[in-house]
């Protein structure tokens, strides 16, 4: 999986890499959650964006 911010798309859209902190500030800001909450929603269900998505929906904040 490419993080290469010139080839946005495809997978990377798909996915949250809570290792670069560009894309935790956009994905939180996204969901209106804390930063701290996105990692640990991603710990919990993986870092497919959809998963995480219905993960916080749910309430579940870590």
């Amino acid at each position: 999986m490419s993080d290469s911010k010139q080839q946005a798309g495809g997978q990377d859209r798909e996915r949250i890499n809570v290792h670069q902190d560009y894309e935790l500030n956009d994905w939180a800001r996204k969901y209106g959650v804390t930063k701290d909450e996105l990692k640990k929603a991603v710990a919990k269900v993986g870092d497919r964006a959809k998963d995480v998505e219905a993960h916080l929906k749910r309430g579940e904040r870590g």
